[in-house]
């Protein structure tokens, strides 16, 4: 488990420490990721029960700029496989949940909710209205159940609204990875017909994600950090 930082959210000298060790043309492709990473739009998992499906995911959110996933563990526990993510997960914000006493579902929607996000849960039930009928006139988080289930009747219940993909063949879904990106692509698209003031990262998110992914590509930066301290600290 790699070790928490002793450092704030934000450390302009830390960043610059770091600035040194990191290709110019490395942090001009951070930067421009940066100006297109959004939390208007996020996804959540319920109980996935095949890992690499979830890792397939955080790897489509991270190809559309989606910055937060969230992660309903009930019976099923999510482990990332970096063979499937191709190094998605080190670029996206990933929050889990588990409540053995309580509801998973209710922490995450609790949190969600307090962000401002409307959620839709993606189920072919009576009274789902098709993706390409959503609009992304605010936050949207779309729920996605496991394979063999989908949404629980608790999610079900909780969402303000369910949403599903036409299908035109005799099979009834998609697998989940394809389900999100044919969802968040409809989505994000559809968002430029809006002028969201609030679409795209604050300065201040990007400064936390620079910290992030600063250290998430120097070579040893645990070390580095040490260093840093104790000349910060001399």
């Amino acid at each position: 488990m790699e070790k928490k930082s002793q450092l704030e959210p934000i450390d302009q000298g830390w960043l610059d420490y770091l600035s040194q060790y990191i290709t110019d043309h490395k942090k001009s492709v951070m930067e421009k990721v940066l100006t297109q990473r959004t939390r208007f739009l996020t996804v959540v998992l319920e109980d996935i029960f095949k890992p690499h499906n979830a890792s397939a995911v955080l790897r489509t959110c991270d190809c559309f700029g989606i910055q937060d996933v969230h992660v309903i563990e009930k019976v099923n526990m999510y482990k990332i496989n970096p063979f499937v993510t191709r190094g998605a997960s080190q670029w996206i914000d990933l929050h889990k949940y588990h409540n053995k006493e309580g509801s998973a579902v209710q922490d995450c929607f609790s949190v969600l909710k307090q962000k401002g996000y409307k959620i839709y849960g993606t189920s072919p039930l009576p009274g789902s209205i098709s993706i390409h009928d959503l609009e992304p006139d605010e936050k949207i988080a779309l729920v996605f159940g496991n394979e063999h289930e989908g949404i629980s009747t608790e999610v079900q219940e909780n969402v303000d609204g369910l949403v599903h993909i036409p299908m035109l063949g005799f099979t009834e879904s998609f697998n989940i990875s394809v389900a999100a990106s044919i969802a968040l692509y409809e989505l994000v698209k559809k968002v430029e017909n809006y002028d969201h003031p609030d679409f795209y990262l604050t300065e201040h998110e990007k400064q936390i994600l620079r910290m992030k992914w600063f250290r998430s590509v120097v070579n040893k930066a645990e070390l580095h950090e040490k260093a840093f301290l104790k000349s910060k600290n001399a």
